[in-house]
């Protein structure tokens, strides 16, 4: 009888690693998903620390692929005193030592989940970032996701070891937090929003078109060595996701034109800058590549990923 192929899942109790383990459940690969903490009933393996001192013996023992998920994210409330520092330990130090032990021990493939602020933090109009744009990551923990692809990069170079990496920009799903979360409460409250006048772009990914792409990245021939953009697609403005929202949600919607100096001038007073540019500022990434060489057409469209964010289907626990 042909055994399972073996998958290490890293950061599989996470927003990511938690839909994920779902599909491979319904595939003929076994995992050995592994995060540092787990409130689930799933049995995980549990490691305190991935840095560049843990041991995955156990793990890599008979592994055919490699999912890395985990990482140190980066966060409104910084404690920190060298950022940085803690990015690479975790991100770059703890990423290198897990592909290192990976290819002595045999892993065919390697599956990166790096992210989009490699390539940096806005486009310009008409513009959107592809995979062969010169990296110029804006903070501590974009500079460490390129560190980490740059070090695969070599590993693969020197080893019998596969390296794919996939870098998504922001991603939505059941059990999503922070400020699409925060928009989304505002939405459903009927809060005025004072958005109607931004006319931008902005790529997003559902949870499960990214799973999607893992999934194909896994066994796909043509993935090996190749760094992917991922999206849902198509593109949409600040004003069009509130007004998506408001759709699925079932309530009206109530946007305000306020021009964008006026809310760009508030924020900076307010030291919001940053938040403000996420909201009026493009972010497009072009798909084409993983459309071109792996065939792959995102399967969640757009409503049907803000749908499932509001029902919150697939967010059962693992």
């Amino acid at each position: 009888m042909h055994s399972k192929e073996k998958i290490l899942v890293t950061g599989a109790a996470g927003f990511i690693g938690s839909a994920l383990l779902r599909k491979l459940d319904s595939t003929e690969f076994v995992t050995y998903p592994v995060a540092r903490n787990t409130s689930t009933d799933r049995d995980i393996f549990v490691l305190k620390n991935i840095d560049d001192s843990t041991d995955w013996t156990e793990g890599l023992h008979k592994c055919n692929t490699v999912i890395h998920l985990a990482a140190r994210v980066h966060g409104v409330q910084e404690k920190a005193i060298d950022p940085l520092a803690e990015f690479r330990r975790v991100n770059v130090g703890g990423t290198l030592n897990l592909a290192q032990q990976a290819a002595v021990a045999g892993v065919k493939r390697f599956i990166f989940i790096s992210s989009v602020k490699v390539n940096g933090e806005s486009t310009t109009a008409g513009h959107a970032f592809t995979e062969n744009d010169p990296p110029s990551p804006q903070d501590a923990y974009g500079q460490s996701k390129h560190e980490a692809e740059c070090g695969l990069r070599r590993i693969a170079e020197t080893s019998n070891m596969e390296v794919v990496i996939i870098r998504p920009p922001l991603v939505y799903g059941p059990g999503v937090k922070a400020n699409f979360a925060a928009l989304m409460r505002a939405v459903q409250l009927g809060w005025p929003l004072p958005l109607g006048a931004v006319d931008n772009r902005r790529s997003l990914v559902s949870l499960g078109n990214l799973v999607d792409l893992i999934l194909v990245c896994i066994s796909h021939p043509k993935a090996a060595g190749q760094t992917f953009m991922v999206s849902d697609g198509f593109d949409l403005s600040t004003a069009e996701l509130v007004r998506g929202l408001a759709r699925v949600h079932g309530v009206g919607v109530r946007l305000v034109s306020v021009p964008v100096w006026i809310l760009r001038s508030g924020a900076a007073l307010l030291g919001k800058s940053s938040a403000i540019d996420r909201l009026c500022g493009n972010l497009q990434v072009d798909i084409s590549k993983a459309r071109n060489i792996l065939g792959w057409v995102p399967p969640v469209s757009v409503e049907q990923g803000l749908s499932r964010v509001v029902s919150g289907e697939g967010a059962r626990p693992v």
